[in-house]
Order: structure tokens, then C-alpha cells, then sequence
């Protein structure tokens, strides 16, 4: 369990910085440059992605039941799911309504997902890793709407076709992690396939 604690500090740790450090992020960007700061931050975030990966991996070969979920929570978590693929796709297709009306679909989606796997799954590892990850969202979404209001942030109508694009890849995204990935890549079918 404490490679999983050490990953999720490193992880989140950095994806943090905006939301307890920004002006120190700013700072060291200039200092920097922004590549070499992109470059940095992307290799510090693969070590706790690895960690993460590896530390979940651990706690699984000796699960700790903590209790246990009713069927409908997995059903519940499809849709949580299915709803956080197109919110996450939604942060990179431009001129779509989702974005245009939520602003910052990717960290929705992300505490979406990570709400619904809680709901869904009643081990010591899995509450640690989503309630780690709901909450990195909650206050990243709190603190990107603060800065939002701050600098005034506008941003561009959305129109249909991004729309539809958004949730197309979406679902189509979801649906092959949800019938194949899932399972090949974590062992799990969360489908009961």
C-alpha cells in the first residue's frame, strides 16, 4: 500500500501545484521556460504514474474488503463512466457546448470516474486511489473556477458539430474500455464479460 501512497503523492502532488502553488508555478516557469517546466512536470507525473500502477497492482494481490457494494452501484458506475469518456473528450475537441458551458470538462470527467469507481468497488486500495482522486478534483475544479473569475476567463461558444464529435468519441472511447481495455489491461470486466 505504500508504493500506491507514495505514487498518488507524487502524481497528485504536481497536478496540485495550480491549485496550491500557482504563483510559485508561474515563478518557475519564467525561471525555466516553459518546455524545460513541461518537461519536468511530465517526467515527475510518469514516476507516479508508475508508482500508482505498480502500488495498485500490490494491493491487489492482498485485497482488504472494507464492505460490499450492491450490484446496481457497478450499473451506476458504467454511466458515471460513460458520462466522464465524453467529458474528458470534451476537454480536447474544439467548439463544443460541453466546454463551452462546464469549462473545465476534463477534471468533471475525472471526478465522475473516480465517484463512481467508489461507489462501485469496497477495497482499502480502491478507496484510497478514487478518494484520492475525487478529491484532487474537487479542489482542482473549485481552484480553476476561482482563476477563471479572476482573469476574467471567456470562452468560445460552442456549436453542434463539436458537440457531436465530442460525444461520438466518447462513447465510442468508453465502449472499448469498457467491452475490451478494461479487462486486458486491469483484469477486471466491468461489464461482466
Amino acid at each position: 500500500m505504500l508504493v500506491l501512497v507514495i505514487g498518488l503523492l507524487i502524481f497528485l502532488g504536481v497536478h496540485s501545484v495550480r491549485i496550491f502553488a500557482d504563483d510559485w508555478r508561474t515563478r518557475s516557469v519564467a525561471r525555466l521556460g516553459e518546455k524545460p517546466w513541461k518537461g519536468l512536470y511530465s517526467v515527475v507525473s510518469l514516476i507516479g504514474f508508475v508508482l500508482i500502477v505498480w502500488g495498485y497492482a500490490l494491493a491487489r494481490q492482498q485485497p482488504v474488503l472494507l464492505w460490499q457494494p450492491p450490484l446496481m452501484m457497478k450499473h451506476l458506475n458504467s454511466l458515471f463512466t460513460l458520462l466522464a469518456f465524453i467529458l474528458v473528450v470534451a476537454a480536447y475537441v474544439p467548439h463544443n457546448h460541453i466546454k463551452a458551458r462546464l469549462h473545465h470538462p476534463m477534471v468533471l470527467g475525472v471526478k465522475l470516474w473516480a465517484f463512481g469507481h467508489l461507489l462501485a468497488t469496497a477495497k482499502l486500495a480502491d478507496v484510497l486511489l478514487f478518494g484520492a482522486f475525487l478529491l484532487w478534483a474537487v479542489l482542482s475544479y473549485r481552484a480553476a473556477r476561482q482563476r477563471d473569475r479572476t482573469l476574467g476567463t471567456a470562452y468560445a461558444p460552442g456549436a453542434l458539430g463539436g458537440t457531436l464529435i465530442a460525444v461520438v468519441i466518447g462513447v465510442m472511447a468508453w465502449a472499448a474500455f469498457a467491452f475490451w481495455l478494461h479487462a486486458a489491461w486491469i483484469g477486471i470486466a466491468p461489464l461482466g464479460r
